[in-house]
C-alpha cells in the first residue's frame, strides 16, 4: 500500500504547544491564548482540525476564537529570531502589534463558539518544510466577562489530513490552561503619544481608582524629554477607564522648549481623611536633554538639579493644582536630585501622608527614605536614607512603624532591600524579610490592607515585581503575606513575558486588589485579583 507524502513526515510528528501566562486583554480581537510549533522536514499542503476546550466564562462573551498563522516566525518575543519583531518590541515593548499584522500572521480559521462544547477550528493552508508556527486567539467582549474570574482553554486536539486521512498530532503541551483577563489602560499610539510608563494607582476615599502614568510623547526614554504625567480614573472597579487627563505639565518653564521640562515618574497618593488626592514628580529642568538622576549637580536652582513637585485634587482626581515645587523642603544643597519613589504613597493611621523618596547625592550614588507631610500638604520633611537604594514602596505594617522595600542600585545583589522605622525614618534597620525577595534591580509595589478591609479579616501585605531572578523583567508576580512581610507563601505569575516590570496595587474592594503595570501584552495593563484566589481563607493555609 503508498503511504502518502503527508503521513510519511507525520510518522511520530508532533505539535509543541505553549500555553502562556500573559494577560488576555479585553475588547482586543487579537490575544495569544496558545503558541503552537509544528516541525516538518518537507512541506504538504493540508487540511487541518483544531479542537479547543473553553470553561469558566460566559460563551457569549467570546466575540470571536481565531487560529492564526505567523510561518516561521515565532510569535512570542521570548526566543523569536524575527528582526523585525524585536526591534518593534525593544521600542514599545508590550505595545508591539506585529504579530497580528496582516503581512506578519495569516487568518486560517475564525468562529464564534456554541453554547456548549468544544470550539472547532477548520483550516486549509499549506505548512513548511521547516518549524511552523501558529496560535489561538480569543476576543473577549469586556461588558460579558467579570475581570476578575480566572478562566481555562486549551488545545484538546489539532489533526492534519493531506487527503489520504486525518492523523492527529502528537500534543507536547506545556504552560498554563488557567487564563486571567486584563484591559489595556494605556498603549502604544493611543492619543499620539509613543510611550505611556510608570503606573502607580490608588483607590480614592469615594472608591475611585486613580491610575498615573509618564505621557512620553515621543519615545521610551527616561527624562528628560517631551513628558507630562496623566491620569485615568475608573468608576466601577477597573472594568471601564475615563478619558485621559494630563495631570502634570511643566510647559516651557523658563524659557526652555517642552523637551526640556519633562515632568515624571509620579507617585500618586489618596489622603484617606481629607478625601484629596496628590501626585509628586521629578520635574527636569534643560539638563542636555540628559537623563535627569545622573547629569544634575549639585545645587537648589532647577537649571542644576531634578525638582520634586506635587499637585493636587480636591474633586477625586477630575483636575489637578498648579505644580508646587517642594524641593527646597526636602533636598540638601550638596545633593544633585531628589524624587519620589514612582508608585503610590500612603496614609498612616495618624493622618501622615508619606512618599516614598530617593536622594542622589555629589557622587551619583542613591539612597532611599521617605518624604511627609503632618498637616495635609501644607509642608513636607525629609527622612535618613538607605545606601545604595532608589525606587522604593512604603507600607505602615503596624501603628507609627513603617517598611520600607528598595531597589538596589550599582551594587551585585538580585533581591529587594527591606528595612523598616519607628522613627519616621530617622533611623532604618533591616527587617528579617531583607535579601529574600528576588528582584531583576526593578521597581516594585507593596500594599498593606488591614483586617477590616479585606474578606479573609486578617492584616495582608500585597507585593509585586517581576519576579525572574535574573536580569530580565519577565514573570511578574503578586504576592501576599498574612504575617506582614515575615514570609510570602502565597503567589501568582500574572505575565511571564518581558516587560518594563513597573507595577503598582491598590485595594479595589473587599475581595479583590487591582493590579496596574507594564505588561507583554500592553504598556500599562490592569488586572483585577481576587484575594481568595491568592491567599486561602484563615485555617486553610499551607
Amino acid at each position: 500500500m503508498l503511504i502518502s507524502l503527508l503521513t510519511t513526515l507525520l510518522l511520530g510528528a508532533f505539535a509543541e504547544v505553549h500555553n502562556p501566562r500573559i494577560p488576555v486583554i479585553v475588547d482586543r480581537p487579537y490575544n495569544i491564548l496558545s503558541e503552537i510549533r509544528i516541525p516538518l522536514s518537507q512541506a504538504a499542503e493540508v487540511d487541518g482540525v483544531l479542537e479547543l476546550s473553553l470553561d469558566g466564562i460566559p460563551r457569549k462573551a467570546v466575540r470571536s476564537v481565531r487560529l492564526m498563522y505567523t510561518g516561521t516566525a515565532k510569535p512570542l518575543y521570548s526566543g523569536t529570531r524575527c528582526n523585525v519583531f524585536r526591534q518593534h518590541f525593544n521600542r514599545w515593548v508590550g505595545g508591539w502589534s506585529l504579530w497580528n499584522d496582516k503581512d506578519y500572521a495569516l487568518e486560517l480559521a475564525r468562529c464564534r463558539p456554541a453554547k456548549e462544547g468544544p470550539v472547532v477550528l477548520s483550516f486549509h493552508t499549506p505548512l513548511v518544510a521547516d518549524n511552523n508556527y501558529l496560535y489561538v486567539s480569543l476576543e473577549i467582549d469586556s461588558r460579558k466577562a467579570d475581570l476578575a474570574e480566572a478562566f481555562s482553554c486549551g488545545i484538546s486536539s489539532i489533526s492534519l489530513d493531506d487527503g489520504s486521512g486525518a492523523r492527529l498530532l502528537e500534543l507536547r503541551q506545556n504552560g498554563f490552561t488557567e487564563r486571567r483577563l486584563g484591559i489595556a489602560v494605556r498603549n502604544y499610539g493611543w492619543d499620539g503619544v509613543d510611550t505611556y510608563r510608570i503606573p502607580g494607582l490608588v483607590r480614592s476615599v469615594k472608591g475611585t481608582l486613580v491610575a498615573a502614568y509618564d505621557i512620553r510623547y515621543d519615545s521610551s526614554f527616561d527624562l528628560n524629554g517631551d513628558i507630562d504625567i496623566g491620569v485615568s480614573r475608573s468608576t466601577d472597579g477597573g472594568r471601564t477607564w475615563e478619558k485621559m487627563r494630563v495631570a502634570m505639565d511643566m510647559g516651557e518653564a523658563g524659557g526652555l522648549p517642552q523637551g526640556q521640562n519633562g515632568i515624571g515618574d509620579p507617585c500618586i497618593l489618596s489622603d484617606e481623611t481629607t478625601g484629596d488626592l496628590y501626585i509628586s514628580g521629578v520635574w527636569a529642568h534643560g539638563h542636555g536633554g540628559a537623563t535627569v538622576t545622573l547629569d544634575s549637580r549639585s545645587g537648589m536652582d532647577p537649571i542644576d538639579a531634578g525638582q520634586m513637585v506635587i499637585v493636587r485634587s480636591t474633586d477625586d482626581g477630575k483636575t489637578w493644582s498648579a505644580p508646587v515645587n517642594i524641593t527646597a523642603q526636602i533636598k540638601d544643597p550638596s545633593e544633585i536630585c531628589s524624587f519620589q519613589g514612582p508608585g503610590a504613597g500612603i496614609t498612616m493611621q495618624d493622618g501622615t501622608l508619606v512618599f516614598p523618596a530617593q536622594w542622589w547625592n555629589a557622587d551619583k550614588k542613591p539612597g532611599a527614605g521617605i518624604v511627609y507631610s503632618r498637616d495635609h500638604g501644607k509642608t513636607w520633611h525629609r527622612s535618613s536614607s538607605v545606601p545604595n537604594t532608589n525606587e522604593s514602596q512604603v507600607a505602615e505594617i503596624f501603628p507609627g512603624i513603617l517598611m520600607l522595600s528598595m531597589r538596589t542600585f550599582g551594587v551585585n545583589n538580585p533581591y529587594r532591600r527591606v528595612f523598616i522605622s519607628k522613627d519616621m525614618g530617622e533611623t532604618w534597620q533591616p527587617h528579617p524579610s531583607d535579601n529574600t525577595l528576588i528582584d531583576p534591580v526593578c521597581q516594585a509595589s507593596l500594599l498593606k490592607v488591614p483586617a477590616g478591609e479585606n474578606i479573609l479579616r486578617q492584616d495582608l501585605l500585597f507585593f509585586s515585581n517581576p519576579a525572574s531572578g535574573t536580569n530580565e523583567r519577565t514573570h511578574f508576580t503578586l504576592r501576599a503575606s498574612t504575617d506582614l512581610g515575615m514570609t510570602w507563601p502565597f503567589s501568582m505569575m500574572l505575565d511571564e513575558e518581558f516587560g518594563w516590570g513597573y507595577g503598582c496595587i491598590a485595594p479595589v474592594d473587599e475581595e479583590t486588589v487591582g493590579v496596574l503595570y507594564e505588561s507583554s501584552t500592553a504598556q500599562i495593563v490592569f488586572q483585577k485579583i481576587k484575594i481568595r484566589d491568592l491567599v486561602p481563607a484563615p485555617g486553610n493555609n499551607p
